[in-house]
């Protein structure tokens, strides 16, 4: 006997997603449906990315914990040195009184004298197996070091980090602008709007982006009240959502994959001539194929 789950009918289910399958609606008023729709969807408090996965750690959080594990490194070695210098000591006061016990052995027996040669025997012996235990435990600790240092090493040197915001338009195609921010992390959501600012369209009704704090902040809501535009944040965990931006994304970044940089000028330069390559070259996907965005901008205008 096999119990399964009732299946749902695909009909059935509901998302905001929904109102763009009527191809004969207008673009607008689709668009302003979905974003009533996500917004009453919505879960107002969840933060978004709240488990961050192991092989997605910051370089620097990994290297802080190299350096941690090989400063405990450091200290169990400090206690094995401590130890042995003491253990030293010991050896040196026992082999002193062995020398001077010598000169009592003419006054004792032999059986006397045999059984204080056995005990010493068994000392030096002991001394020489923690000699010999020392040698391993120098070469763990060299080895531990050794592999350490090798992972350091493996993970990539960066001396500055730097962010670049992607805005494209997904009408045309057209890469409006990368602002390019040295700080890197440490990006304000005033820097964002700033650069917005600059590079948004006037005529823009909607401005598409993901739910990251920079897009959620008041001063972004303040930007979008004062432009005049809507501002549509797509579903939690689904960059599909916004998918024309996440392919340029994956465009620039296999562009400049062997490309070099020293510095943030020389990748503004670089970044310059990205975008005068990507806005003239034909794309796919439009809806008149093998024109450039630039070429599809200026029909649409003429139109």
């Amino acid at each position: 006997m096999v119990i399964e789950q009732p299946k749902v009918e695909q009909s059935d289910k509901d998302w905001p997603g929904r109102v763009f399958e009527d191809e004969s609606r207008a673009y607008v008023e689709a668009m302003l449906d979905f974003v009533t729709a996500s917004q009453a969807t919505s879960e107002p408090g969840v933060p978004e990315n709240t488990a961050e996965s192991p092989d997605k750690v910051p370089l620097k959080a990994q290297k802080r914990a190299l350096r941690q594990e090989e400063e405990a490194l450091r200290a169990e070695r400090r206690v094995a040195r401590q130890r042995r210098k003491q253990e030293n000591v010991a050896w040196k006061r026992m082999r002193a009184e062995r020398k001077q016990g010598r000169e009592a052995l003419a006054g004792q027996s032999a059986a006397e004298g045999e059984l204080q040669g056995e005990h010493w025997r068994a000392l030096r012996q002991q001394h020489r197996e923690t000699v010999a235990h020392r040698k391993q435990e120098d070469a763990e600790w060299r080895q531990k070091r050794k592999l350490i240092r090798e992972r350091l090493c493996q993970l990539p040197l960066v001396a500055v980090w730097m962010a670049i915001l992607v805005i494209t338009d997904n009408c045309t195609r057209q890469c409006l602008g990368l602002p390019l921010f040295v700080v890197g992390s440490q990006v304000t959501a005033e820097m964002v709007v700033e650069a917005l600012r600059r590079l948004l369209p006037p005529e823009l009704q909607f401005l598409i982006s993901d739910r990251g704090v920079h897009f959620t902040a008041k001063v972004f809501q303040e930007l979008a009240r004062r432009e005049e535009f809507i501002h549509v944040v797509i579903a939690r965990h689904r960059p599909q959502s916004n998918g024309i931006a996440e392919r340029f994304v994956r465009t620039l970044k296999e562009w400049l994959r062997d490309k070099t940089w020293n510095n943030d000028e020389e990748l503004a330069m670089l970044i310059e001539q990205f975008i005068a390559e990507y806005n003239d070259r034909p794309h796919q996907g439009l809806p008149l194929p093998g024109l450039s965005p630039n070429e599809f901008a200026n029909r649409i205008w003429l139109m």
